[in-house]
């Protein structure tokens, strides 16, 4: 707890997690809590701890218990100077973004935009019930990374399968939001296109924009920002700015002398920038002084329209400010003009090359000037140039020659930087966030010029890998792209694409999978590497049956064979490229075998052979990857064969290799996916502590962190089919919240846990919750699965607990074998099973032969059986053996059918079965109607 202040428990936690990097959305995450909540505690901190941004909160935090990913927090900036004057501006731009969306404040560089922007989006701050959001452009060198940088301001990581301009719209979409998007002018072409498609997808959220010029876009309404007010009378708004920032330097200006001081800002122009920087010189020039200085320069200046004069004075008062300084501040000050982003003296005098005792003294008297703003952290000093003085640095680099070598060093340096990030260590993604900003300007530099392409590929990979573990996964993927592009050697372009592909499979992005292996074993043949072009032509072909489902279009069976044909046709003998063969077999020629003799043989002994080679060869070659691959086929074939058992255990085979392999996007990819497999077969195998132990840790991992809906799906079956109510209820909020953030997609993956959520509350007669995620299921799609596999046993678990047998019964009517592709799998055990019981309970004519070719089915399945037993003796009339079902369930974990069994048995355990069922959450069960005796 922070001393002195009245914090919460419940915001002394988020605070923590806050100081440990964390995200919103992960902080949601990982105190069960919606984004919205996180954010209305992150604002409450802020204000009670006094401090101005959430760098600044995070020092305030106790030591974390642990670390995760981070991004800059959305808050409006906190002004360290009075806003002076301007109240018909603020006015007259307040009116227009109530009238208008998006709303475009222009002007030249220095004429106050950002501050007035800031000040009435503080004003305003009460309109907008989702908050006011700053996002400061002025690092964003790439005009695609505006979203990043919008998502970086509200917290939010991307969504699998979505870009990063998706993601936030779909944050956004129901939000009544203030966006303020600072210094677009270098971006105008990435801000208007990113604009498009927010303002179409966000019916509520309103855009204020600074820029030098206009965006160009239909729906923009512009506003030129004038001058400050120039009058001599007390009217003036440049007088009063002069005179605050004067007296605030340490020497206040004689009231009496403000014609004089009028005169000052008139040849400024009004611009703002130049009447700070002349009053701050004010204390050691007094007003002769500046209007000598000031005199040369602005005789330079007296053609051309009104814009480039303004342009011009700005540019005048910096050269004039420039003139004053000694010759080695000079230098410094175009040499760290390289910085996209905030600098140290010692990274200063790495990339100058000077010494850093010399540099850290000419930055103080940079930042003493104004022309550096200086922020104390607790890792040191740190400088930063506005952007006008930066770009100005960058003119005068170019002017003396220099601009070449000081991109050079910076890009030296970037690397260094890069290369020593890559090593890790505790606090590493808080150090890479201070030095992103300054990698990506340094990679957009580099990759446009030829003699630098070496450099800037490395630098490329490295940043692709970093954002891949900082879970930025678009561009992560982006910048292995980028990294084969730049390459020289196609033997490294085919490497790069092969990451590129990995990473868009943790996007779920099948498609751009698929284009990136044919493109690698495209740079794979210009290498002269037969083999390796094997194996990528291969893997496309295994992708497009494995990962079906991500596909948005789905290459043709014939294209997937012909891939397969070729691949053989280069594999040769060598060992891995015959093992990926193998799995594209198991994939793509059994799928096609399966297909032309159809249900319900589908080829299973082909399919299983196929399979069972692609482990062996897999596993000849050492590769985990490889095996791991091989050994999912081989659990798709004998979950067709029915063999629940031999399933669960290939299931905990993957897990087990994959487990102590480092971080890295195939085995990220692969490693997901595995625990989804486990968790299903575990489940399906009646297994459910392991199946809870798998899809919590599913449910935990960093790459998931902000798509709650895929990481917690299974988790929700889980924890519904063992009748965890409390754990269904708040993972069902952290699903549909990611769910709709996501903008509500449309997976299959996400079916089964919406239909497990709706039955929990059919369970607890919460009629209008169910209602709500019925519609949800709805908006999902019916499938085959829902009618015939998960769709029925959640039904029939709800008809039983009413007592209506006989619908249960009907809705699970057709015999296993005629719905065999959709029982298999999971649902197989948990299908017969409940059949047998409901038959019983039905009084139906065949319950004896159900139960006896029940029992044989699910033989091992400690859950299932345990239903089936159940079965047998409410057949039998024993209440004995009834009974020892629930020491039964209760060894399995499966607390709702311990307490139904209670029920189930009459009399006095009856009322111990309903006080458990009502502590657990549910509604009371229904009286089974017994069938009439013959």
């Amino acid at each position: 707890m922070v001393a002195g202040a009245d914090i919460s428990p419940r915001e002394a936690e988020v605070l923590e997690l806050v100081g440990a990097h964390l995200s919103n959305a992960e902080i949601g995450a990982r105190l069960y809590i919606s984004v919205r909540t996180v954010e209305s505690h992150v604002s409450s901190l802020l204000r009670k701890l006094e401090a101005p941004d959430r760098r600044a909160l995070a020092r305030r935090a106790p030591e974390p218990s642990g670390a995760g990913p981070s991004h800059p927090a959305p808050v409006l900036p906190t002004s360290l100077t009075s806003f002076v004057g301007r109240e018909s501006e603020r006015a007259e731009l307040t009116e227009l973004i109530k009238a208008h969306r998006q709303v475009t404040a222009t002007g030249p560089g220095g004429v106050g935009k950002t501050r007035l922007a800031l000040a009435v989006a503080a004003e305003a701050a009460g309109e907008y019930a989702d908050g006011v959001w700053f996002v400061d452009l002025v690092p964003v060198t790439d005009p695609g990374m505006i979203a990043t940088a919008v998502a970086g301001a509200l917290g939010l990581g991307e969504q699998p399968g979505r870009d990063m301009t998706a993601s936030v719209v779909g944050a956004l979409a129901d939000r009544q939001a203030l966006l303020v998007l600072d210094n677009c002018e270098h971006v105008v072409d990435g801000v208007a296109l990113f604009l498009g498609r927010l303002l179409a997808a966000c019916p509520r959220v309103t855009v204020l924009a600074t820029s030098r010029a206009r965006l160009m876009v239909p729906f923009e309404r512009v506003y030129p920002v004038p001058p400050l007010s120039l009058a001599a009378d007390g009217g003036s708004d440049a007088v009063a700015l002069f005179m605050e920032r004067a007296a605030a330097a340490g020497r206040p200006a004689d009231l009496l002398r403000r014609d004089r001081i009028a005169s000052v800002c008139e040849r400024l122009d009004g611009m703002a920038l130049a009447i700070e920087l002349a009053a701050a010189r004010y204390p050691t020039l007094g007003l002769d002084g500046i209007t000598a200085a000031l005199s040369h320069p602005l005789r330079m200046l007296t053609g051309g329209s009104r814009a480039d004069e303004r342009h011009r004075s700005v540019r005048a008062a910096l050269d004039w400010s420039h003139a004053l300084l000694e010759p080695a501040d000079r230098a410094l000050l175009r040499r760290v003009s390289v910085f996209a982003a905030s600098f140290t003296a010692a990274a200063a005098a790495e990339v100058t090359g000077a010494e850093e005792g010399m540099v850290a003294d000419v930055l103080a008297r940079l930042a003493e000037q104004s022309l550096l703003v200086v922020t104390a952290t607790p890792d040191g000093t740190e400088y930063r140039a506005l952007e006008t003085i930066r770009q100005y640095g960058t003119e005068r680099l170019a002017e003396a020659g220099e601009l070449a070598g000081a991109r050079s060093r910076h890009l030296r340096w970037c690397l260094e930087r890069a290369a020593g990030l890559a090593v890790a260590g505790p606090d590493w993604r808080a150090r890479f966030d201070l030095v992103a900003d300054d990698l990506r300007a340094a990679l957009v530099w580099a990759a446009d010029r030829p003699e630098r392409s070496a450099d800037a590929c490395e630098l490329a990979r490295h940043l692709a890998e970093l954002s891949f573990t900082r879970n930025l996964v678009g561009e992560s993927q982006r910048h292995f792209e980028q990294a084969a592009e730049l390459a020289t050697d196609p033997a490294v372009t085919a490497s790069m694409l092969r990451q590129a592909a990995a990473v868009a499979g943790c996007r779920t992005a099948g498609d751009d999978m698929y284009r990136l292996h044919l493109a690698a074993a495209d740079a794979a043949r210009r290498s002269g590497d037969s083999v390796g072009a094997a194996a990528d032509l291969a893997t496309a072909a295994t992708v497009a049956f494995r990962f079906s489902t991500t596909f948005v279009r789905l290459p043709s069976g014939e294209e997937a064979l012909e891939l397969v044909a070729e691949a053989r046709e280069r594999a040769g003998d060598d060992p891995v490229a015959q093992a990926a063969v193998a799995l594209a077999e198991a994939a793509v020629l059994a799928d096609a075998f399966g297909a032309a003799q159809g249900p319900p043989g589908n080829a299973v002994p082909e399919t299983t052979a196929y399979a069972e080679r692609a482990v062996e060869l897999a596993r000849r070659t050492g590769d985990p990857l490889a095996e791991s691959a091989a050994l999912d086929a081989l659990t798709g074939a004998q979950s067709w064969a029915g063999d629940t058992f031999a399933t669960a255990a290939t299931a905990r085979r993957r897990i087990t290799i994959l487990s102590s392999m480092p971080i890295s996007p195939a085995g990220t990819h692969e490693l997901i996916d595995a625990l989804g497999i486990a968790t299903e077969a575990a489940l399906g195998a009646g297994d459910v502590r392991d199946a809870s132990r798998w899809a919590r840790r599913l449910a935990g991992h960093p790459s998931l962190a902000e798509v709650g809906h895929r990481a917690t799906c299974r988790l929700l079956m889980v924890d519904a089919l063992v009748g965890d109510v409390d754990e269904v209820l708040t993972g069902g909020v952290r699903f549909l919240d990611a769910w709709q953030r996501a903008g509500s997609p449309s997976r299959s993956l996400l079916r089964p846990a919406a239909a497990a959520v709706a039955m929990i509350h059919d369970l607890r007669d919460d009629h209008a919750a169910r209602r709500e995620w019925r519609e949800v299921l709805d908006r999902l799609g019916a499938t085959p699965e829902h009618t015939f596999g998960y769709g029925a046993v959640f039904d029939s678990m709800v008809l039983l607990h009413r007592g209506r047998a006989s619908e249960a019964l009907l809705r699970m009517a057709p015999e296993p074998e005629q719905v065999w592709k959709w029982v298999t799998w999971i649902w197989h055990h948990w299908y017969v099973a409940l059949r047998a019981e409901a038959a019983v309970l039905a009084g139906s004519p065949g319950a004896c032969d159900r139960l006896a070719e029940a029992r044989t089915i699910v033989a091992g399945n400690p859950v299932a059986g345990a239903i089936v037993e159940r079965a047998r003796a409410l057949f039998d009339d024993d209440r004995e053996r009834l009974l020892a079902t629930v020491d039964a369930f209760d060894a399995a974990g499966c607390r709702y059918q311990s307490a139904r069994t209670l029920v189930l048995a009459g009399g006095d355990h009856a009322a111990r079965g309903a006080a458990v069922l009502a502590g657990l959450g549910f509604a009371p069960m229904a009286p089974p109607v017994r069938p009439a005796a013959p």
